[in-house]
């Protein structure tokens, strides 16, 4: 069931036309869903944690046999034009000097809690969340397209909402959302480090200081997966990112990524290109892939 062409035209409708009109979307239904799951299941073991991602992303694996078109469960499954939306939003916000609009914009994009940032740290939330999502919500969810149809895009698309809903480390879901971190890591492991070799591959000036940054920086992130790709977009950039997030009552230090200078207002409609270009690169590839296989068949 290899779909490449049908994986890369889902990508380019996404990027061109953005989030289906239905209301609610698919991801609130499932959302609900899985709320619904919790409810019934819920109890502070793993054990129980396991059903509910089991659940989870056998739900999202149905769903896309019953789609059917890997082209439309990719367009589904992205999120390109949304997310460069959402980050640009906040930069309209900075550039106009509103701080407290990006602040309150800030949670679209971000878990981190926003108020006491200032305009560099909201920059360089949004230049993480954009590279780190450049993974989630496009390279991932396409190349599963492309490797497994239908039926693997909504199962990934399902995986990673689970995560983002109870894989964080909170007392509730500690144990209980520990299944659901666990497999979106492994889910990611492989586009994580495409996203990279795509960043490098579109700024091929760039290329050694990308190199480097993967290799010997991004191991030093808590995630497998984010560090890659946060990594890669700093060196492409210029960039030095991380530092100390406040989640809540919890604050995170975060290693340094790129050997650059801060993030300013300015370097958010950079990482939105960077971004799409990436995308461009990754629809351009799978669909010479699938021309090839069509031409040898």
């Amino acid at each position: 069931m290899v779909s490449p062409l049908a994986a890369a035209a889902g990508l380019v409708a996404d990027m061109v036309l953005g989030e289906p009109p239905i209301t609610p979307h698919p991801l609130t239904r499932f959302g609900r869903l899985m709320d619904g799951v919790e409810s019934a299941v819920y109890a502070d073991r793993r054990r129980n944690g396991v059903l509910h991602a089991g659940v989870g992303t056998l739900t999202g694996w149905a769903a896309g046999a019953l789609v059917g078109s890997a082209t439309v469960a990719t367009y589904l499954a992205v999120a390109n034009k949304a997310l460069a939306g959402a980050a640009l939003d906040v930069h309209a916000a900075l550039a106009g000097d509103d701080l407290e609009r990006a602040r309150t914009l800030l949670p679209a994009l971000v878990g981190r809690d926003p108020s006491d940032l200032d305009d560099k740290e909201i920059a360089r939330a949004v230049v993480e969340s954009v590279a780190e999502n450049t993974v989630d919500a496009v390279v991932a969810p396409t190349l599963f397209a492309a490797l497994g149809g239908a039926p693997a895009a909504l199962a990934y698309r399902a995986v990673n909402t689970l995560d983002a809903t109870v894989g964080h480390r909170s007392p509730r879901y500690l144990r209980y959302g520990w299944a659901s971190a666990r497999l979106d890591d492994l889910a990611n492991l492989g586009p994580a480090r495409l996203t990279a070799a795509l960043v490098a591959l579109v700024r091929p000036g760039r290329a050694a200081d990308i190199w480097r940054a993967v290799r010997h920086q991004a191991g030093a992130h808590p995630s497998p997966n984010a560090g890659v790709a946060e990594a890669a977009f700093a060196a492409a950039l210029g960039l030095r990112l991380g530092g100390a997030n406040r989640y809540g009552e919890r604050v995170e230090v975060r290693p340094f990524l790129g050997l650059g200078r801060p993030a300013d207002t300015e370097d958010i409609p950079a990482a939105v290109a960077l971004s799409r270009q990436v995308s461009l690169a990754l629809a351009g590839g799978l669909g010479a892939w699938g021309v090839s296989r069509r031409r040898r068949r």
